[in-house]
């Protein structure tokens, strides 16, 4: 796979901040200037992608989780309006209040979600990115009937097949993206994958990339803060990026 790998300095592009001693100093005053370098490099890394990976923009979520409430804020007032969030319960402690505020928010669903908690996740989020077994899907389709919505969903890849990790397996993709779709009518738009920690991510990228390809889906959610521009050279349409804007996250 080394021939396909794209370098995050390719293009002469500063890393993208990592949770490290420094990061974890990161004030509110700071999340503003990492906020907009963290879009130009989307935007330069965008721009250089190969046709091949396709010309579609990238949406940046800011992954919140964990985040103090200041630093959320700071972002918001820079005019980001996309975010991710691991927990309903959290999530709804930090958002239900600033959508009264921000009309124009969009969340996303990020973090593994148990089916007892589908009927908040429906209410709450805007878009459901970690469908990845039978059961959760009955539950988010029928909940999305009964509260009258209808939330974009991404099917979560087990691109490393790793036993402690959630997603589909990839041998098992096909069956379950045509059982959502056509038996429970689930608005299934894309992929997600987060690669195995101590892989090339590339080839995790360019994997789901082509399930996606065969299965006529065009949004791909893959890349961190560790990535993010990795992820984009191979056709990502949104990338989660927390650390890179936050800082490292409060314990």
């Amino acid at each position: 796979m080394k021939n396909i790998v794209m370098s995050k300095y390719q293009y002469d592009m500063p890393p993208p901040a990592v949770e490290n001693g420094q990061q974890s100093e990161t004030t509110p005053h700071d999340v503003a200037h990492q906020l907009a370098a963290v879009q130009s490099q989307i935007k330069t890394a965008t721009d250089h992608r190969s046709p091949r990976y396709g010309d579609a923009p990238v949406t940046l979520v800011a992954v919140s989780k964990r985040q103090s409430d200041d630093k959320i804020d700071a972002a918001l007032i820079a005019g980001q309006r996309v975010f991710g969030e691991n927990r309903v319960q959290e999530a709804n402690q930090r958002w239900v209040g600033r959508r009264t505020a921000y009309s124009d928010l969009t969340l996303h669903l990020i973090g593994q979600l148990q089916t007892n908690k589908a009927a908040e996740a429906v209410a709450l989020f805007d878009i459901i990115e970690v469908v990845d077994r039978e059961k959760l899907a009955r539950a988010l389709a029928k909940e999305m009937k009964r509260q009258n919505r209808s939330l974009p969903c991404y099917i979560q890849v087990n691109t490393g097949e790793e036993p402690q990790k959630s997603g589909i397996l990839p041998d098992q993709l096909d069956e379950f993206t045509q059982f959502c779709k056509h038996e429970l009518a689930l608005p299934v738009i894309g992929l997600m994958c987060i690669p195995p920690v101590d892989e090339e991510p590339a080839m995790h990228f360019a994997l789901l990339n082509r399930m996606a390809q065969r299965l006529s889906l065009p949004k791909l959610s893959m890349g961190m803060s560790g990535d993010y521009i990795e992820a984009i050279g191979f056709g990502a349409t949104s990338v989660r990026v927390g650390s890179a804007i936050f800082g490292a996250r409060e314990r």
